[in-house]
């Protein structure tokens, strides 16, 4: 016996009926987040947060509220200066040297000497991180300053907030850079448009 045409497209009706049906019900779980019934919710972790790859502050950072390149520099510095503190009891001459910037002054080992533009008269602003990278010009009590030849200038020295003596050319704070390894160096020459050589 052939099966009515009327009864096979009924049956088909209800197919698609429950197939349509089924789709809403798996829409409406997905837009609440439930799983539909005789389903297992899917365990998959959410993505992890991706971590900054900015890197955390040095000491030096943290301590002066400052980066690297506030002081003229982007790199640790190569090496510190072991031209200071002078000893007391010592004499230390201040010297000049020149090169393409000029005539400017020398220190201890004939390491360029700088200054720094917002210093005042007799004060120095760069400690911290700042006196890292640019060690102060400082000596031992007692140790006596000798101007060397074209220093037409005075010599002095004041009291930094940690205590130590610091020198100054005319009342400008003196300093090293931390990457000048040589005498001749005149690596921080302009850096940070505030640290120039000292001149006589």
């Amino acid at each position: 016996m052939r099966a009515s045409p009327k009864g096979g497209r009924t049956r088909w009706r209800w197919v698609l009926a429950f197939i349509a049906g089924s789709a809403i019900v798996v829409a409406a779980c997905s837009a609440t987040g439930t799983a539909p019934l005789g389903t297992t919710p899917s365990t998959t972790a959410p993505p992890a947060a991706i971590e900054s790859e900015e890197p955390a502050p040095s000491a030096s950072e943290s301590s002066s509220g400052g980066r690297r390149g506030d002081y003229g520099y982007e790199d640790p510095p190569a090496a510190s200066s072991e031209a200071s503190p002078v000893p007391a009891g010592a004499t230390v001459s201040v010297n000049t040297a020149t090169g393409p910037l000029g005539t400017y002054l020398t220190g201890a080992g004939g390491l360029t000497l700088y200054t720094f533009k917002p210093d005042g008269a007799s004060t120095s602003t760069c400690d911290g991180g700042c006196a890292e990278a640019w060690p102060p010009f400082t000596i031992g009590p007692d140790v006596e300053l000798t101007p060397g030849d074209g220093l037409g200038g005075e010599l002095t020295t004041f009291a930094r907030a940690d205590g130590t003596l610091q020198v100054a050319y005319d009342g400008a704070p003196l300093y090293y850079f931390a990457n000048d390894t040589t005498p001749g160096d005149t690596n921080g020459q302009g850096l940070g448009g505030n640290w120039f050589v000292a001149q006589p």
